[in-house]
């Protein structure tokens, strides 16, 4: 069982709840040590004066503001524990706000919130429920490691969910940002049209169960080739981009797409099934093999790619788009 990175007390009114914060995410990205080139020699980096050249120990580095011209104010990290805003580790809603009104951009980390003991669990759950059914938020602040945090508290299935958020100067400005943003006005209304039915085609039930990082895939793919020396292939080039002039075609001709894709039976995870040729003679077996092959043609490399994974077809890692295609073909046959 994990254990709380931060305990302290939640507010609400007049309403004190003791929690525990626990990280809700963990990383699986594949993991590379620094190497020199041509050796297996690790790198590593000490903590070394400049002036003298002597490694410093953790206990004897402070916290220096530069002032300009080698000036610096000292700071104890003792010092920034003091006068730290909300000493007394609380977790204190100062309002409720429709779900829907912070922008995604706010959003930092995500942490679950755990009741402090057996005997809250009732506060706990009445505050939960009530977010639930209020469809609110709970805006507050607290402070976590030396640092004071902007935080959103909602309401997921069993459990509250805290949401460390950006403070408003912390999200840059995409006027200000970009070099250009496109003016209003420029989209005709057929092509609008053709958008929305698109996206219409394309909806589908949010299932996370259904996306999976297939690049981490590909690292420890890249990994076991090179550990046993066989040749490694890259990937395909981006395709290019779309002409501006043939946007009206473009949408229309993916809307059909889609939904000649939608009309196959579904596998549950959002692709087309694929079904054995039916009929008698090869005229069927040849209907039903061009049928396979434009059913997997529809989709993309990366679903492809998932697809030579679950059936574990040798080499995929090492296969463009067509390549993957034929080898899928001939799984299914």
């Amino acid at each position: 069982m994990a254990r709380a990175i931060w305990s302290g007390v939640l507010t609400f009114g007049l309403v004190t709840l003791p929690v525990q914060l626990f990280t809700a995410t963990e990383d699986h990205t594949v993991h590379f040590r620094q190497v020199q080139r041509g050796t297996s020699d690790r790198i590593r980096y000490k903590r070394v004066n400049e002036r003298t050249g002597e490694e410093v120990g953790y206990d004897d580095i402070v916290k220096g503001y530069d002032l300009g011209g080698g000036d610096y104010v000292l700071v104890d990290p003792d010092e920034l524990d003091e006068i730290a805003p909300g000493r007394s580790q609380v977790v204190e809603i100062t309002g409720f706000v429709d779900l829907d009104q912070v922008e995604p951009v706010y959003f930092d980390r995500t942490y679950y919130l755990a009741p402090g003991g057996e005997e809250y669990a009732k506060i706990y759950d009445v505050l939960r429920r009530a977010l639930d059914q209020e469809n609110k938020t709970g805006v507050a602040t607290f402070v976590m490691r030396g640092k004071q945090h902007l935080v959103a508290l909602r309401a997921q299935e069993e459990v509250l969910v805290l949401h460390t958020l950006h403070w408003a100067d912390e999200v840059r400005d995409p006027h200000e940002e970009l070099p250009a943003l496109p003016e209003g006005g420029e989209a005709t209304s057929r092509e609008l049209d053709s958008a929305r039915r698109l996206i219409d085609a394309l909806s589908v039930h949010w299932n996370p169960e259904d996306y999976h990082d297939t690049y981490e895939e590909r690292v420890r793919e890249l990994v076991d080739a090179k550990a046993e020396g066989r040749e490694v292939v890259s990937g395909e080039a981006p395709p290019e981009p779309s002409n501006v002039i043939s946007l009206m075609d473009l949408l229309q001709r993916s809307v059909e797409q889609s939904r000649a894709g939608r009309e196959q039976p579904s596998t549950g995870r959002g692709h087309p099934e694929r079904r054995p040729a039916g009929g008698k003679g090869e005229r069927s077996k040849r209907r039903g093999a061009a049928g396979a092959r434009g059913r997997l043609e529809q989709l993309s490399k990366d679903e492809l790619y998932e697809q030579a994974t679950r059936r574990d077809i040798a080499g995929r890692s090492k296969m463009n788009k067509d390549q993957l295609i034929e080898a899928l073909g001939r799984a299914a046959s």
